[in-house]
């Protein structure tokens, strides 16, 4: 599987790319450069936090389920307790 990104959104990823090596690593980045980082990072890193927040997505997925028993009930048979 291979993230695609917007064209909007990698451009802005790419200005980030190069404003945090300027910022923190004390370097000048090209733009080509920066592609080849978040190219990278798409790859190697990607996967792993997208897997993560599929995880989470589930987890919360099935707290909401499991409510649904909770909020989702009615006493049967009732009409004779009032």
């Amino acid at each position: 599987m291979s993230i695609k990104l917007k064209k909007e959104v990698e451009q802005r990823l790419l200005g980030s790319i190069q404003r945090y090596c300027a910022a923190n690593l004390d370097e000048e980045v090209g733009e080509l450069k920066a592609k080849l980082l978040l190219d990278y990072c798409l790859r190697e890193i990607g996967p792993s936090v997208y897997n993560q927040a599929i995880l989470d997505a589930q987890a919360a997925m099935q707290d909401k389920i499991a409510e649904v028993e909770t909020v989702c009930y009615e006493t049967e048979f009732a009409y004779w307790k009032k």
